[in-house]
């Protein structure tokens, strides 16, 4: 379907079978839509009772009413794909921001989840989505912050109404990740979800509480386990989070306690941040002011990749004459990490990650490693059952 035969006829569109009730945004830029522009009073009669319909409730999409649980899944980023994988629906999910990449990224922590699996390889990119792609793919709900999408250069806010009216509706929030502001249609209402909140909404889209309830028990029980773990303030190191594509020319570094669910996996473990109150993560930075913060740990985004080579990093790093200064580097503390937008099981295994390499003494040491999948931990050293998890994604709890 072209865009002009979804604007200009006035046939049933995919958008048939899902409405908005009352979404509210931005003071009604997308408010009460009733579903497919071309339905008529033959196709209402035949439309789901009203008793089999339900709807769910995020900002900034408002409330959403859907007939039918989901099937085709549209995703931009990969926290919301790891949604939809937690829920045992990643194999719905037909696109994904970086594809090989966060497919490699996954397949690194399901090698410890006994039959899972994931495969989006072929997903189509989807960090500068096209309207006609959307077409193209028919997705019966696109996990995606429309308050977001409207911010890129080729849509604009009657891009993302025809979208929710032709095709399905919006249901994402992303804005969240470091608390950013959204453009003036949406700012009035825009809400922030922790990772955990926004992933208890999509249960409820794909009606699978029962999975959400029992994910949410066990990231609840390694909160608990590591807030009674943490030393002292005085003892928790500082942190840098940092990636490259050549540490030696140029490096991103990233803060690892600000609000937002970037951090979800390190937050909870209070580290202290070397870095000032003005600098801004996500600033490009040298082995000089790397040394100048001179933090504790630092955390190499990307690690998890299985064509980085964690000993080659360290390395450079001990070999270079400023950056062997490094605290971390000196004691041999700069440790893989995998996602930001990590989804809600990556975020069991880098919470339990992230604990090992921040305070082996409480938790347990992180495996020296030079890659590879997610390493082998001994059963006793685990915060969470690996089994557990699995049978949970697989609905067999």
């Amino acid at each position: 379907m072209s865009d002009n035969d979804a604007s200009t006829t006035g046939a049933p569109t995919r958008r048939e079978y899902v409405k908005y009730g009352s979404a509210i945004v931005g003071g009604g830029l997308i408010a009460g839509c009733t579903g497919g522009s071309g339905t008529t009073p033959e196709q209402a009669d035949t439309s789901t009772p009203e008793d089999q319909r339900y709807s769910v409730t995020m900002s900034p999409v408002g409330t959403v009413e859907f007939d039918e649980v989901p099937e085709r899944i549209f995703t931009r980023l990969s926290h919301h794909a790891g949604m939809a994988f937690a829920l045992g629906r990643g194999d719905d999910v037909n696109a994904v921001n970086g594809p090989a990449y966060y497919d490699a990224t996954w397949k690194q922590f399901t090698e410890r989840l006994p039959g899972v699996s994931v495969d989006w390889s072929d997903a189509y990119a989807s960090w500068e989505p096209s309207k006609e792609q959307l077409y193209e793919l028919e997705s019966d709900v696109h996990l995606a912050d429309p308050a977001w999408v409207v911010q890129l250069d080729q849509w604009n806010t009657d891009d993302i109404m025809e979208v929710d009216e032709n095709i399905s509706p919006w249901f994402g929030n992303s804005l969240s990740d470091r608390r950013q502001e959204p453009t003036s249609e949406w700012d009035s209402d825009y809400e922030y979800y922790s990772l955990w909140e926004q992933f208890e909404k999509v249960a409820q889209v794909f009606k699978e509480e029962a999975r959400y309830d029992a994910l949410a028990s066990i990231h609840a029980d390694i909160i608990e386990t590591i807030e009674a773990g943490l030393p002292s303030e005085s003892e928790r190191p500082s942190v840098a989070m940092i990636t490259a594509a050549d540490v030696e020319k140029q490096i991103w570094a990233y803060t690892v306690d600000n609000p937002g669910f970037l951090t979800a996996h390190t937050r909870p473990l209070r580290p202290r941040n070397p870095f000032g109150n003005s600098f801004e993560s996500g600033s490009t930075i040298d082995f000089e002011a790397l040394l100048e913060a001179d933090p504790d740990v630092i955390l190499f985004l990307s690690g998890m990749q299985p064509n980085v080579s964690m000993n080659n990093l360290r390395s450079t790093l001990i070999s270079h004459t400023v950056a062997s200064e490094i605290t971390a580097v000196n004691e041999g503390r700069v440790f893989p990490q995998g996602a930001r937008y990590q989804g809600p099981v990556l975020n069991l295994f880098q919470l339990e990650m992230s604990a090992k390499q921040f305070y082996p003494e409480e938790f347990g040491e992180w495996p020296t490693s030079d890659g590879g999948p997610y390493p082998e931990i001994p059963v006793d050293e685990q915060l969470f059952d690996r089994k557990e998890v699995a049978d949970i994604i697989n609905g067999e709890f």
